[in-house]
């Protein structure tokens, strides 16, 4: 069963190829703000089917990338570096550090979809705000 994640006014649909059964919220400075919860798929995995008005926000110089809608301003998905291969939540690294992945991730969040089972779906806190 796929499920789709779309803004307020519909401008903006995306479809997801499974139910996401882990997600994860943040409380960087940026994150805690806009409240998204966000669960990741691998490039290609989702189906952007509509993107009008799509309008992006990094603060990081284009690093971490996250989409809105121009017409009604919902926070729909980013992309950014894959964090998680190189990093464990609380911000240790896994290998050496200071290490910026070459692969990308993408994220959805979550708040965008009506149907989802939030029962099913693991939340874990990250810790952003002391560690990135």
């Amino acid at each position: 069963m796929s499920l789709t994640a779309s803004c307020h006014c519909g401008a903006t649909r995306i479809t997801l190829p499974r139910i996401p059964t882990e997600a994860k919220t943040c409380n960087c400075s940026f994150c805690q703000r806009t409240g998204a919860v966000w669960a990741y798929f691998e490039e290609g995995e989702l189906g952007f089917d509509q993107l009008n008005g799509d309008t992006t926000y990094s603060a990081s110089g284009g690093m971490n990338q996250h989409h809105f809608c121009s017409h009604c301003g919902i926070q729909t998905w980013g992309s950014s570096p894959d964090w998680a291969s190189a990093y464990n939540a609380d911000g240790t690294p896994k290998g050496e550090p200071g290490v910026v992945p070459e692969r990308r991730t993408y994220a959805i969040n979550l708040n965008t979809i009506n149907e989802l089972d939030w029962s099913k779906v693991r939340v874990e806190k990250m810790d952003g705000r002391s560690n990135w």
